[in-house]
């Protein structure tokens, strides 16, 4: 890790000058964004937790599903990456994922992986006794185009991506992909 010494200690200290540097070096370094992605998701193939597929070929599964169904590309990036948070947690994973996406994919698409985990309840909740009805207690905070895509989501694409058989792209395919989604960050203030 380099760190100058013609810099702050202390951000209450700091220059306009300063941030100005610190600005154009993280636009200049953006790229290593998408290889971090792309570990985090590496790591994922480390994580089966009594499924029939771990969590990369599972990731790898729900965006071959959205690509041939001819989502867009962000959405396609956002259903590789939904599950990334469990390479950290997995009880809050989709806040992980939302949070990580956000300044790369539109609000939508955020919004989608946001809420996958009780939109793909339908499928699953009864089994613990929760209520597979949970995505409902979105539809006030979604639009219908959000609601649906969410539902979309989960139904035909996320919930279904759990078969060793099933013909998935592999990594490479969506690495471009990746590298140049999340080299264009929308930096938010």
């Amino acid at each position: 890790m380099t760190q100058t010494t013609d810099t702050f200690t202390r951000m209450d200290q700091s220059t306009a000058e300063q941030w100005a540097r610190i600005g154009a070096e993280t636009i200049e370094h953006q790229e290593r964004v998408g290889e971090r992605v792309l570990g985090m998701l590496r790591s994922l193939a480390e994580i089966t937790d009594g499924f029939a597929v771990d969590q990369l070929t599972h990731s790898l599964q729900t965006a071959t599903l959205a690509e041939r169904a001819g989502a867009d590309d962000e959405v396609v990036v956002a259903a590789l990456c939904h599950d990334i948070g469990k390479a950290v947690s997995v009880p809050n994973h989709p806040g992980i994922a939302a949070a990580i996406l956000r300044p790369y994919v539109r609000d939508e698409v955020y919004k989608m992986i946001l809420v996958h985990q009780d939109f793909q309840g339908r499928h699953y909740y009864g089994h613990f006794g929760g209520d597979p009805n949970a995505r409902e207690q979105h539809r006030d905070t979604l639009s219908a185009d959000e609601f649906e895509l969410a539902s979309r989501f989960a139904d035909e694409w996320d919930q279904i991506a759990f078969d060793p058989a099933y013909d998935t792209l592999p990594l490479e395919h969506f690495e471009p992909l990746v590298r140049e989604t999340f080299a264009r960050a929308r930096f938010m203030v």
